[in-house]
């Protein structure tokens, strides 16, 4: 179904549509109307000689220099060319379909003053699967991303490389083979298309969607392990947690209780200790503190998906010129910087059920390290040193970059949001996630082999996803082909897609 860029509707699930499902997007007309609007009054003020940084000016430290006729019509040319100064591997395909619709849709306002060509031939480039390769470091999310935004726009006058059909080819070789004309550059066009937060913006966006499809699988592993662990139930009781009032744990300890629905654990009739360990009875608490984390954080990126992230911002209506920092990508960068260590600190917990698995003097009566014959057989011993490796990593990683500013520019752009560095981080430390919290769900699904009772319906039904990819351990093997397989797994999220059809969607 196509997608309406429009300026003000565009979501997360919407921008994961388009990035990474490929869907269709078109422009709204009204929005269309908006741009031919503004660049209207923009080539009013040009033929009246108005001063406007960026079109009849230069840029950054030379936003004093005055451009004259000739200098206009060949400055965005040079802009573009100065700014693609990335470096690195070429970023995924779906970070820049993202970074290109939220660019667009920064447009859709009407308040850029680029020609509507420039607009359309972003939207053609999504439509025909177009993707420009662009570096993955370089920007420090001020002026927005300008490195890699510049580096994409150099397909405007037919030149960088792109991405198609699988095939990494030179720009003007793209276009011509998916059929869209190059549009060159005229007066603001190279700034309009290249001034915002765009591309950490979009890989963001992308974050959010997938931490959030995390955090209910750490939900549904962290059940599974208080399961075997066997866990005093009354933690997870919703008025504990009502009478606290974070919706994060009241979410999170609802969802552990769909997932263990139907055990014998909950009929009162099984053994177990007066209190748990943080690790477990903290689990709502913890993974709730994320989620309210995730869902601040998605907030705000939202609202930067439908903002006006420019520089000069024109607006039509009262024929103005305004100049500021609406690129500035601190609004996104400091909550996306505490999604990130929302991120690790429920791992850090997941290793903490995992340790209590394993550990003998813990475990409420499971074989030491999970093992058939131990001593003999080491059993998941040594899965619990990858996860804390994979942790630590993470909790370098959890830094937070928005305070990290390295004055550019001649002190003329002395505070950056270095946004990107948040971004690029966020990925390894989702990345790490997949592996720790699939260690722990094979550490809980061997445990629930070794127990003689009926678990939770949700718990049944990720064990039985679980040994789809990796067989119970009987006797020792090396583990780093399960430890692949089951990052694989949480990745994809198969256990979440599964367990929810057994217990209904988790909240």
């Amino acid at each position: 179904m196509t997608i309406i860029l429009d300026g003000s509707s565009l979501t997360i699930e919407k921008l994961v549509a388009i990035a990474r499902f490929g869907e269709k997007v078109e422009l709204a007309p009204a929005a269309l109307e908006r741009i031919q609007a503004c660049r209207a009054m923009l080539e009013e003020k040009l033929a009246k000689r108005e001063i406007m940084y960026g079109t009849n000016t230069g840029i950054g430290e030379f936003s004093e220099k005055i451009l004259n006729d000739e200098q206009v019509k060949d400055f965005q040319k040079y802009l573009i060319y100065n700014h693609a100064a990335g470096i690195g591997d070429p970023a995924p395909v779906e970070q820049v379909r993202g970074a290109l619709a939220g660019r667009i849709n920064v447009h859709a306002h009407g308040n850029s003053g680029c020609r509507p060509e420039i607009t359309l031939t972003l939207v053609d480039m999504l439509n025909k699967g177009l993707t420009p390769v662009v570096c993955n470091k370089g920007s420090v999310g001020a002026c927005g991303d300008l490195a890699p935004m510049a580096q994409a726009m150099l397909l405007l006058m037919g030149e960088g490389e792109a991405f198609l059909d699988g095939e990494r080819l030179p720009g003007w070789e793209a276009m011509r083979r998916a059929g869209i004309e190059v549009p060159g550059l005229q007066a603001r066009d190279g700034l309009a298309a290249i001034n915002g937060s765009n591309l950490l913006t979009a890989m963001s966006a992308l974050h959010i969607f997938d931490m959030e499809r995390f955090l209910k699988q750490a939900e549904i592993a962290a059940a599974m392990s208080i399961e075997a662990l066997l866990g005093n139930m009354k933690p997870y009781n919703a008025k504990l947690h009502e009478l606290r009032g974070f919706k994060g744990a009241i979410a999170s300890a609802a969802n552990i209780r769909k997932v263990i629905e139907g055990s014998n654990l909950t009929s009162g009739r099984m053994k177990t200790k007066v209190q748990d360990a943080y690790s477990m009875r903290s689990t709502p608490q913890v993974i709730g503190a994320a989620r309210d984390a995730v869902a601040y954080a998605r907030a705000q990126v939202e609202i930067e998906l439908n903002g006006v992230g420019d520089n000069p911002i024109f607006v039509p209506e009262q024929n103005l010129t305004l100049t500021g920092a609406n690129f500035q990508g601190s609004p996104v960068a400091l909550p996306m910087d505490m999604a990130g260590a929302a991120i690790t600190m429920v791992c850090v917990l997941s290793e903490r059920r995992l340790n209590r698995l394993t550990n003998p003097a813990l475990s409420v009566g499971l074989p030491d390290f999970l093992a058939h014959e131990p001593g003999f057989y080491s059993g998941l011993m040594l899965s619990q040193y990858t996860a804390d490796n994979l942790i630590v990593e993470q909790r370098i990683l959890s830094a937070p970059a928005s305070i990290q500013s390295i004055p550019a520019a001649a002190d003329q752009e002395d505070f950056v949001s270095m946004g990107m560095n948040t971004a690029l981080k966020n990925g390894q430390i989702l990345d790490s996630a997949y592996g720790v919290l699939g260690i722990e769900f094979m550490a809980a699904a061997q445990a629930l082999d070794f127990r003689e009772f009926t678990p939770g319906k949700g718990s049944r039904k990720a064990r039985e996803v679980i040994r789809r990819h990796v067989a119970h351990l009987d006797v020792d093997r090396p583990l780093f082909n399960d430890h692949n397989a089951m990052k694989a797994l949480v990745r994809s999220g198969e256990i979440l897609e599964e367990v929810e059809k057994t217990t209904g969607e988790l909240d």
